[in-house]
């Protein structure tokens, strides 16, 4: 078992306290945004086994079987099959959506054979691998997931009363669900950028002399004033999760993050395809192309179990499960066989003989065996196999 020392991404949108606040250590004044935990070739993390810190993705190249295990590396190779982050949205991010693995391989591969840079800043794919994710929320934490039902959505944008955005609720409601949010957002992306901006400023007034549901698109007009994925966030569900509850978000659903601490569980990629709310490079084709445009209500999810509390999701390449340690109370035996890493939250849990501060890590390698025990609040990443 091995302390992991991780990378803080000071993406413009993080929170400037709340990974401090988490770390027990003094702001820098600079946004803190996502602490990544894994084997990503963009942040891995370091340990040290003795002989100087390495990268956890080279101490797994070097014996992936006894890294991952055997059965790990038959089902997804010789990787770490996933990425756990802290996410301290203080802004909200990009308005985005992720590949299936089969897009993820085309597109990555297209964009190899046509040499564009890893690092441009209009390259979609860094990478051949999908991208589900889990954020279970810290602290209250809020977002936009999933398309509304287009009559819903259209009855959110005629209630602002802007002349301008009356269209697109008209073609909500002249079509059925798949081409009429197919239609709308490619309308409100491909429209001239100065109308738009007129029409998000209007919103913006119309939002904040209503309230109530428009608060949150308030909010994004603060951050993001005049970005037409103001208006196409409209399309989207609010959701607000409680501490302990989380989402999960399969290909193709368009999400927001707006505001909160969270621990976020992915699969290990970093693709990302962006619709709005960003200075960043919007590819509106390619966007379309992965989309999802089925509505449906974000489905909340709580742990469940006695002692492990699991996160059901419909995916084997993460697992994300909590422990959450009580004065007194028994040592958890860890199962051994796959990859894992803890992360503390709250508290001072012991893994073996390690203490754990809130915010701290470790790599368990699937053939060690691990006992948590102490008080405090325990996330483990693995994998199913």
């Amino acid at each position: 078992m091995d302390r992991l020392t991780n990378t803080i991404r000071p993406y413009a949108w993080g929170s400037t306290t709340a990974l401090p606040t988490l770390l027990g250590v003094e702001p820098t004044g600079e946004p803190q945004a996502e602490l990544w935990m894994g084997a990503h070739p963009s942040a891995p993390s370091r340990l040290d086994r003795g002989t100087g810190e390495r990268a956890l993705s080279e101490v797994i190249a070097a014996d992936p079987e006894r890294e991952l295990g055997a059965a790990t590396v038959a089902r997804f190779g010789p990787g770490l099959p996933f990425l756990l982050k802290i996410l301290a949205a203080g802004a909200p991010l990009s308005l985005q959506v992720h590949p299936d693995l089969a897009q993820a391989k085309a597109g990555f591969e297209d964009e190899e054979r046509r040499g564009v840079p890893i690092d441009a800043g209009h390259r979609n794919y860094k990478d051949p691998n999908h991208k589900p994710e889990m954020l279970c929320a810290l602290t209250p934490f809020e977002g936009l997931c999933g398309f509304r039902p287009p009559q819903q959505a259209a009855e959110l944008i005629e209630g602002l009363g802007v002349d301008s955005l009356k269209p697109y609720a008209d073609l909500l409601r002249a079509h059925p669900e798949d081409a009429a949010l197919r239609e709308v957002l490619t309308a409100v992306l491909t429209a001239d950028r100065t109308e738009m901006a007129h029409s998000v400023t209007e919103a913006a007034a119309a939002a904040d002399r209503l309230g109530g549901p428009y608060v949150p698109y308030a909010s994004l007009v603060h951050h993001h004033p005049g970005d037409p994925g103001v208006i196409a966030a409209m399309l989207l569900n609010h959701f607000r999760l409680q501490p302990g509850e989380a989402v999960f978000l399969g290909a193709g659903v368009p999400h927001a993050y707006i505001d909160g601490l969270g621990v976020e569980l992915l699969a290990n990629s970093d693709n990302v395809l962006r619709a709005g709310l960003t200075p960043k490079h919007v590819d509106v084709p390619e966007l379309l192309k992965i989309t999802n445009f089925e509505s449906g209500d974000p489905h909340v999810l709580r742990p469940e179990g006695d002692g492990e509390e699991v996160y059901e999701t419909p995916i084997d390449e993460f697992r994300l499960s909590r422990f959450l340690l009580a004065p007194g109370g028994a040592p958890r035996v860890l199962p051994q066989g796959t990859p894992q890493i803890l992360l503390c939250t709250e508290g001072s849990p012991r893994a073996d003989e390690l203490t754990l501060q809130p915010g701290e890590s470790v790599f368990v390698p699937a053939h060690e065996k691990v006992e948590l025990s102490g008080t405090g609040t325990v996330y483990r990443a693995t994998v199913v196999v």
